[in-house]
This record gives structure tokens, sequence and C-alpha cells, in this order.
């Protein structure tokens, strides 16, 4: 668990929407506010609050945000290794770029990856672009991330180094293999 009282965190509002429910007399009207948090250095968070205003649905979600914090693993200024995060009917494809590139991301994709400190990454929504499902996407992209970022640690505390010897190396491959 990610103590969100020691960071410095910034928010930004991703999407708001103004949603009704139907009742004997017309509409009684409501907001949800779809809120991300981040330091900046690898630790994002985003919530949903809902409320009968705007501000509060907002604060609603900052507060949820914080208590959702995630570490991202980066390799510099971009992510560890190529991901797809799916949710919904949406699917985010992310790969690493070489430093200089820019976050080109849209919609609330390049909100959480501006907020985890992700600065150079090649991102596309494929399918349904709905900002939450979307996030929630972008969210299971990280947890494939983190996953793979601590089988990997394991791998090596198994091997006995840091560094990749001949025997775990991967070999290249340029025409057919023939036996």
């Amino acid at each position: 668990m990610i103590d969100a009282s020691q960071l410095e965190l910034k928010e930004k509002l991703i999407s708001v929407k103004r949603v009704a429910k139907v009742v004997k007399g017309g509409k009684r009207f409501h907001f949800s506010a779809l809120v991300g948090v981040g330091d900046g250095k690898g630790h994002v968070g985003v919530a949903l609050g809902k409320a009968g205003e705007v501000p509060d649905a907002i604060q609603k979600a900052i507060e949820k945000a914080k208590k959702r914090l995630i570490r991202v693993p980066l390799r510099g200024t971009t992510i560890a290794s190529p991901m797809i995060g799916r949710s919904g009917a949406s699917k985010v494809v992310f790969r690493p770029a070489a430093p200089g590139t820019g976050l080109i991301a849209g919609g609330g994709v390049r909100v959480v990856l501006e907020l985890a400190g992700v600065r150079d990454v090649l991102a596309k929504c494929v399918g349904n672009t709905n900002a939450h499902n979307s996030v929630r996407a972008t969210f299971d992209a990280f947890e494939k991330l983190n996953d793979w970022a601590e089988s990997r640690r394991l791998r090596r505390q198994a091997v006995g180094g840091s560094a990749a010897t001949a025997e775990t190396a991967p070999v290249a491959v340029t025409g057919p293999v023939k036996p």
C-alpha cells in the first residue's frame, strides 16, 4: 500500500458527466467525475466520484484516487516493455519509445501517463474510446507491467546476477532454422 501523504500529488480532471435518474416527477440530475492523481515519478491513481454537485464529485474522486495509488515501473522516461491493457470493449496498446519522442496518446490515457511520469511512449486506443474504460485498460496494462517487472526481478535472483549469461541471453535467428 502506497502512503499518499508522503507524496507530492498533482490532480487532474479527466472527465465530468451529468447522469440522470428518472423518477415520478421528472429527472434527478447528479454528476460523476473521473479524476487522476500522480506524482510524476511512477505513482498514479484514478477514481470516479459521484455527487449532486460537480465540486463535491471531484473532491470524492480525489480522495478515492489517493487510496488507489499504484506504482508504475519506468525505464528512464518510458515504460519497461510493450503492453496491452483491456477493459470492457476498450483496448489500449503501449509501446516504449526513444527519449525525445514525447507522449503520443489521447484522451484519458494521456492524462494518466502524464501523472505517472511517463514522458516517451506510443499509445493507441483500439475499440471503444470511452474515457472511463480507456483509463481502466491503462491500469490493467500497468498491473501487467508490475507483474512483468516482478517476474524479471525473481528470474535475476534465480540465475544469480543482474547480467544475462550466455545460456540465458536470447539468440537472434535471422533465417529459417534447418535441423
